[in-house]
């Protein structure tokens, strides 16, 4: 398929396609012509792809765990790697300690709101 056609079937912009590839992380053969064909599979490669950005992990962080994920015909591992997993679990503590100060930001600015709006209070 053609990148057009798989930016609709994904939802991903046809620039975001061409940075996965300059990321190494998507792989296009190239027609006579000189446009970018892809297999099937790469549908699910991009919702991956997807996945993991919208999970906070960055592309080279990705492309480090896509051999772990899919075998190279694209279809999943049976079995995780010990190295997905370790990255996977570190992934996760990074996420759980932005979350925690995510918390507590607006815990901050809930405390700025309500001095703000406290009718009590002759500067608000």
């Amino acid at each position: 398929m053609r990148i057009g056609e798989l930016a609709d079937r994904t939802g991903v912009s046809v620039r975001s396609l061409r940075y996965y590839e300059s990321q190494d992380l998507l792989t296009s053969t190239r027609t006579p012509g000189g446009q970018r064909d892809y297999l099937d599979s790469a549908v699910d490669r991009v919702l991956r792809i997807q996945e993991m950005y919208a999970a906070g992990l960055h592309s080279r962080t990705i492309v480090n765990l896509l051999p772990c994920i899919h075998d190279e015909d694209g279809t999943p591992n049976a079995v995780a790697t010990p190295y997905l997993l370790h990255t996977l679990t570190e992934e996760r503590a990074r996420i759980d300690a932005t979350i925690k100060d995510l918390h507590r930001a607006r815990e901050v600015l809930d405390g700025v709101i309500n001095a703000a709006t406290d009718p009590g209070d002759p500067a608000g």
